[in-house]
């Protein structure tokens, strides 16, 4: 499978960087290669920045939080960094869950939230 989106590996942890206008399908493929990534290097962190993206519509936040679940599920912690305000303002008034997730303003904090979170043991509930 041909690479959707550049994927980095800093220690233990994948880095995701999604930049750009993505269309339904794209995002599609972002979820599959994302998590076969996992699976294969057995990352225990995944961190997905999300600070290049022109737009996170409804669709786009939805898949994001499944990854998340996926990526939990292959036993990596995962954290989104980079919300936008304007974006942020855009899932809340459109109502999309976020909560559960771990998010951090940027990629540094990111990293330091996956590191206490494999720390102590800690997980928000699924």
């Amino acid at each position: 499978m041909t690479e959707v989106v550049p994927l980095m590996r800093v220690g233990d942890t994948l880095l995701v960087s999604l930049q750009g206008d993505l269309d339904d399908a794209t995002v599609i493929r972002i979820e599959d290669q994302v998590t076969r990534e996992v699976a294969r290097t057995g990352a225990a962190g995944t961190l997905i920045d999300v600070s290049g993206l022109t737009v996170v519509d409804s669709f786009i936040a939805r898949v994001l939080a499944r990854v998340v679940a996926m990526v939990r599920l292959l036993g990596s912690e995962a954290a989104i960094v980079g919300i936008q305000p304007a974006v942020a303002i855009t899932l809340v008034e459109l109502g999309v869950p976020m909560g559960e997730l771990n998010t951090a303003l940027n990629a540094e904090q990111g990293l330091a939230l996956l590191r206490r979170l494999r720390g102590d043991g800690s997980r928000r509930p699924d």
